[in-house]
């Protein structure tokens, strides 16, 4: 009686192994800036339920948006960035912005993300 093999052969392994370590490479390089975009979120949010928003000029929204984010260590937008419109009388503070993450040589991922006051309410 002759018994058969199971299992993966060395190739599997050696294959199964790359795409784990290619994807935990993929997961360590994309999370910060989503880390960074949930912190700008929490700042429009913040500034969406402040009370003194409808009544602000832009360049003063401007201002309460870096002192805010230079607490949060946010790098990738700044004040003057920010899309600052009126809507029914309140200011709407929109954040659009793209980040290119480089993956591995050539390979790049591009992520873009808004957050604004108006999603927030």
């Amino acid at each position: 009686m002759k018994k058969n093999q199971q299992g993966m052969t060395f190739f599997g392994v050696i294959f199964v192994g790359m795409v784990l370590v290619f994807g935990a490479i993929l997961v360590m390089k994309l999370i910060p800036p989503y880390l960074e975009f949930w912190s700008v979120q929490k700042i429009i949010g913040v500034m969406a339920k402040d009370s003194s928003l409808p009544g602000m000029t832009p360049g003063e929204i401007r201002v309460s948006f870096e002192k805010r984010a230079m607490i949060d260590n946010v790098k990738v937008i700044k004040g003057s960035d920010l899309e600052i419109s009126k809507n029914s009388g309140t200011n709407v503070v929109i954040a659009n912005y793209s980040v290119v993450v480089p993956i591995v040589g050539n390979l790049s991922a591009l992520m873009e993300f808004q957050a604004s006051t108006a999603d927030t309410k």
